[in-house]
């Protein structure tokens, strides 16, 4: 936590917000002036104050594990990687699905989509999905174009098209909730403006910020506005592994069994309207999944 503290210079009183980290075997400090006197607004200023140091941790942690990752990438055969790109994919697919009620396994996800093995007693819709989001993915890992409106309405169309006709690739015109969530999307008549809202948002931000934080408010905005049917969280993933990949960053998976902590930061950034509760849960998550480049 950020604490303030009182500095007596010739009979001066100035305030000083300071908040110590450690990093490493180091214990890092910094300040902030505030004046000499302790601002209304203070509670801001330290919030603000300690988005800002986390952040330039977090991102040079990012950037870091971007370089050596890539520099990691060049050494690699091209078969191996190739391979690694399918295990990722295949693990990627498994959680997305499961996290919106898919009912194969990890093991089967692999089978069908590494071997071509259907299973068996087991929903053809969860079957028939998990082969369109494999498919869809490595052709957005291809897409030389950046993300637009009708791009994301074409992913959905690819990733329901043969299972759910009545909404793939349409904007709903109803309401929806959230099973499990006290967050309410917003209503019909608000979707279209919002996602036009989004895109230009996207446009106007996607050189200014970090490509992490890209991905993660990206991914926060648009299941925010939940504009489909079904599967907007998937869609949400898949733009958020767009960015990544189209910035050069390695992707990520958000595993199933981390769906808990996931779905609370979700929750918690949309019911207060702060999309920094979201990008903290995002950024340490990238992070932990990547350590072993920062060594």
């Amino acid at each position: 936590m950020a604490a303030i503290r009182k500095k007596t210079v010739k009979g001066q009183t100035y305030y000083y917000l300071e908040h110590s980290y450690r990093e490493g075997k180091k214990v890092q400090k910094k300040e902030l002036y505030l004046g000499n006197k302790i601002p209304k607004n203070i509670e801001e200023i330290k919030t603000k104050f300690l988005d800002d140091i986390y952040k330039e941790k977090w991102y040079s942690d990012a950037d870091k594990i971007k370089k050596n990752f890539s520099k990691e990438q060049r050494t690699i055969p091209k078969s191996v990687r190739e391979k690694e790109l399918q295990t990722f994919v295949t693990r990627f697919t498994y959680d997305t699905q499961k996290i919106e009620g898919s009912t194969l396994t990890r093991r089967e996800t692999a089978d069908l989509l590494e071997r071509g093995i259907t299973p068996t007693n087991k929903p053809l819709r969860d079957v028939k999905e998990a082969e369109a989001h494999r498919d869809l993915f490595y052709e957005i890992l291809k897409e030389k174009k950046d993300l637009s409106l009708q791009m994301i309405l074409d992913w959905h169309w690819k990733l329901f098209h043969q299972t759910k006709k009545d909404i793939a690739g349409k904007i709903r015109k109803y309401q929806v909730a959230i099973g499990g969530s006290k967050f309410m999307p917003p209503s019909p008549v608000e979707v279209f403006p919002m996602l036009t809202e989004f895109i230009e948002w996207y446009n106007k931000n996607k050189n200014k910020l970090h490509p992490v934080e890209l991905a993660a408010v990206t991914h926060l905005k648009f299941v925010t506005i939940h504009p489909f049917g079904d599967g907007n969280g998937r869609v949400s993933r898949l733009i958020m592994n767009f960015i990544l990949n189209k910035k050069d960053y390695p992707m990520m998976d958000i595993p199933y069994e981390g769906r808990n902590s996931y779905y609370n930061s979700l929750e918690r950034s949309q019911m207060k309207k702060e999309d920094r509760i979201f990008l903290q849960w995002f950024a340490k998550r990238y992070i932990k999944e990547y350590k072993r480049y920062l060594k």
